[in-house]
């Protein structure tokens, strides 16, 4: 059975998607918390929409762009927000570039929408 936080994250992930596959980094941007701490690819924290932006337009223009969500898991941690695991699989330039990695995601309920406030991405290979 399904629940609102399933909704939730599978709601943002699907925005996500979309705007990844255009590689727009202003609507990716949309999708966060103006407080959002964003570590992605790099090892860079970026900070709020602006850094979200500056990130996303920071990577390669590959011709095409996509990402897969699996193994998602969702637990509402209050009513106001959503706490999400799972892993993103990236394909991009019609399979030249593969990447998959764990993704980590805190969704808060902000002016009346669903926002990302904290997105981390890390190796799926062990560290140590």
């Amino acid at each position: 059975m399904r629940s609102a936080a399933d909704d939730i994250a599978s709601g943002i992930m699907a925005k996500w998607a979309t705007a990844f596959s255009r590689l727009d980094a202003d609507a990716l941007a949309s999708l966060y918390s103006k407080h959002a701490l964003f570590f992605g690819s790099n090892p860079k924290l970026y900070r709020g929409r602006d850094g979200v932006t500056a990130y996303f337009k920071g990577l390669p223009r590959w011709r095409t762009s996509a990402v897969q969500f699996s193994d998602v898991v969702a637990e509402q941690a209050g009513p106001d927000l959503v706490n999400v695991a799972g892993t993103a699989s990236f394909d991009a330039d019609e399979g030249a570039v593969k990447l998959s990695v764990k993704i980590t995601w805190v969704i808060a309920r902000e002016d009346g929408d669903w926002k990302i406030v904290s997105h981390h991405v890390s190796s799926k290979a062990p560290l140590i």
